[in-house]
């Protein structure tokens, strides 16, 4: 039987379902923008002609970027960077924020422990002495510079361990009664609990992988170990179609199209392809994101 609503119920129902599509579309315009400007010609976007749909309809950014290998090996080393640094980062912050969620009895020293990872959050060495520790350590122009500076967040490992302390000792300790160690405990029983709260924690931090663009610009003197962030922001910042035609890559059929495309149509092109990925990624985990966000706000 269906319940009947009351019209001030109705008239809500409708005003919020209205400003929930307006914010969406909101949100949604600059990525349509950015891709109509992509494919649009250079006399439109050099006007600011182009709003939501392409004027002067051209694929040529998109096949001038097809024949430059540096930004498809830049997208490689992002791509490799965001597996690798997220899936270590994960392991070490679980096997980080196990150990943490135990009482002083159990691991002695726990609370002392606990704000030295504290004390990082807020207090650090500063640019220069990060540079020369990682010039000390070997990681300047290292692909390993993407992946272990980060490897621990404080904050991902102090979420983790607050839901792993709100997990029933009682499950704990039947599981030791019935033979198993630690390492079981936390792989078979504490991880599969917490998939909501680890989901988050892999969204974020492959977002943040595959955004960073400081590190490799700063950390990296060869522009050929850029990952994708960091060779975007140079060719935004120096972003000129009559130089690739000096670089010897391109037909002359490409060369002639360059007539009709200027820097925004490349500029939009690259940074769409750069943010597809990701934006593709990210609706299959929001279900788990939403639940881990929330976790630990309604207490039973």
């Amino acid at each position: 039987m269906a319940i009947k609503q009351s019209k001030s119920r109705k008239a809500f129902v409708v005003i919020n379902y209205f400003l929930l599509g307006l914010l969406a579309i909101i949100c949604i315009f600059p990525f349509i923008h950015l891709l109509a400007v992509s494919l649009s010609g250079d006399e439109f976007t050099s006007a600011g002609l182009v709003s939501i749909f392409p004027r002067g309809f051209t694929f040529d950014a998109y096949k001038i970027l097809a024949t430059k290998p540096e930004f498809f090996k830049a997208f490689g080393i992002s791509v490799a960077r965001t597996i690798l640094g997220t899936a270590l980062a994960l392991l070490v912050i679980i096997l980080t924020a196990y150990p943490l969620s135990k009482s002083n009895k159990i691991l002695k020293g726990r609370t002392a422990i606990a704000w030295i990872f504290v004390f990082t959050m807020f207090f650090g060495g500063g640019l220069a002495s990060q540079y020369i520790l990682y010039l000390n350590l070997g990681l300047i122009d290292n692909f390993l510079v993407y992946i272990l500076p980060g490897a621990c967040d404080v904050w991902f490992v102090l979420m983790l361990m607050n839901y792993f302390r709100g997990i029933p000792k009682e499950i704990e300790e039947a599981a030791l009664i019935d033979g198993c160690n630690h390492f079981q405990i936390l792989f078979r029983i504490f991880v599969p609990i917490s998939v909501p709260v680890i989901v988050t924690i892999v969204l974020f931090t492959a977002v943040g992988h595959w955004n960073s663009w400081f590190d490799g610009i700063f950390f990296m003197s060869d522009t050929t170990l850029y990952p994708l962030q960091s060779y975007l922001y140079t060719m935004i910042e120096s972003s000129d179609p009559s130089k690739l035609a000096s670089n010897g890559t391109l037909t002359p059929e490409q060369i002639e199209s360059l007539k009709n495309l200027g820097s925004k149509n490349l500029q939009a092109a690259q940074i769409f392809l750069g943010m597809l990925p990701i934006t593709l990624v990210y609706p299959f985990l929001q279900k788990y994101f939403i639940k881990g966000i929330t976790i630990g706000s309604v207490k039973g």
